[in-house]
């Protein structure tokens, strides 16, 4: 059974990737790229996404087996944190499109175990 920690860190996870669903509902990718803000906000929620995924301890992180992959996160935070200069709008876009919504699914699925 996951800690409390881990429920509530998952819990984070799911309430991030909504917030950003919510900032690009409807948008295309011009319209992003000319809306600074949404960029900024879609930029920097994957970097508590991964946050949240850091600060779930070891034990609980194997109770989530392959779903959510913290390791793979990580990385991804430490890429947007040390690298934002380098991540283009259009890899932000499908990010936000296409892995933020998997990392919801696999926490929805880990807290419901």
């Amino acid at each position: 059974m996951l800690s409390r920690k881990a429920a509530l860190r998952l819990q984070d996870i799911i309430e991030d990737v909504d917030r950003i669903a919510m900032f690009i509902d409807g948008m295309s990718l011009s319209a992003f790229r000319a809306d600074e803000r949404t960029m900024f906000a879609v930029a920097c929620l994957p970097q508590r996404i991964t946050e949240a995924a850091i600060q779930i301890e070891s034990d609980d992180a194997v109770l989530l087996g392959p779903d959510l992959p913290i390791v793979k996160m990580r990385a991804l935070g430490n890429r947007l944190r040390h690298e934002y200069r380098y991540i283009d709008a259009v890899i932000i876009f499908d990010l936000a499109r296409v892995e933020v919504p998997l990392a919801r699914a696999a926490a929805e699925l880990a807290l419901e175990d």
